[in-house]
């Protein structure tokens, strides 16, 4: 049984599952699909076209679905996507996505976190298991692969591509793809490590992590140029997911990865 406050606006066509909360004040539009158990906190909003999984908050304040922020929107029919069991904090914002794109439509994963004031702009792609941290800012079209965490403040370009298991640290400028398992900060932000902990709490075992290792040690700390680096990591490392993850992003990156560490800038023990 949906339990929906008075003082609740919820459109009689919006379709509700089982065990749904609505709070006071909250505003549910008419094409609107909410799952299961799914709590809708006070004052939240969620506009037309937002598909809700399982299990989610969404907490007061936040804004789901309102039309993109971008020049190229001429009010077609476009949509957000949410997994299940996501929290989408105190005045976080998620807007729909753009023809224009040739997507339209937004996505988050399942048991991501997006905390208080975070923005993903249209046609977003947020994996699973992410994390972006209050503040966060990430542009039109970027892409956040599965377990990333992006660090509070953080802005992020459009187009750019944050790889699976990465760590973004807090207030950092992103205007270059961040590949798979590493750990980036600075300004500008370049290389400053692998994901270690990261990948010691989700699993990893140590010779795993050795490996991924001991490839970004070619890549960016060989001097040889990425494209010479990734040909020789094909070659001398045996095939896992963890190389070929590696390679099919650098290889498709089409704004280039991040710069490699700075004596200058990196302070030491940054770099593992």
């Amino acid at each position: 049984m949906n339990k929906i406050h008075p003082l609740a606006c919820v459109h009689p066509n919006a379709k509700l599952g089982d065990n749904v909360t609505v709070g006071p004040y909250a505003y549910i539009d008419e094409f609107v699909e909410i799952g299961d158990g799914t709590n809708i906190l006070p004052h939240a909003t969620i506009f037309n076209y937002v598909k809700l999984g399982k299990d989610c908050n969404v907490f007061p304040g936040a804004v789901i679905g309102a039309v993109p922020q971008d020049l190229k929107f001429d009010g077609e029919v476009t949509y957000v996507e949410i997994g299940d069991r996501v929290n989408i904090r105190e005045c976080a914002t998620v807007n729909r996505g753009t023809k224009a794109s040739g997507k339209g439509v937004t996505k988050i994963g399942s048991d991501t976190l997006v905390m208080s004031y975070a923005h993903v702009a249209h046609d977003c792609n947020v994996g699973n298991h992410c994390i972006l941290v209050s503040y966060v800012g990430i542009a039109g079209e970027t892409d956040v692969a599965d377990w990333a965490i992006i660090g509070g403040g953080t802005v992020v370009h459009q187009f750019s591509h944050i790889g699976t298991h990465a760590m973004v640290g807090g207030a950092s400028k992103v205007n270059k793809d961040v590949p798979p398992y590493t750990l980036v900060g600075r300004d500008p932000l370049s290389y400053a490590g692998i994901n270690i902990v990261g990948l010691r709490r989700r699993g990893f075992s140590a010779e795993q992590i050795r490996n991924i290792k001991d490839m970004y040690d070619i890549i960016y700390n060989s001097g040889m140029n990425v494209s010479d680096a990734c040909e020789k990591i094909e070659a001398g490392f045996p095939q896992s997911d963890e190389r070929d993850t590696i390679l099919s992003f650098i290889r498709s990156s089409k704004r280039g990865i991040v710069r490699g560490p700075q004596e200058s800038n990196v302070p030491k023990g940054m770099i593992e």
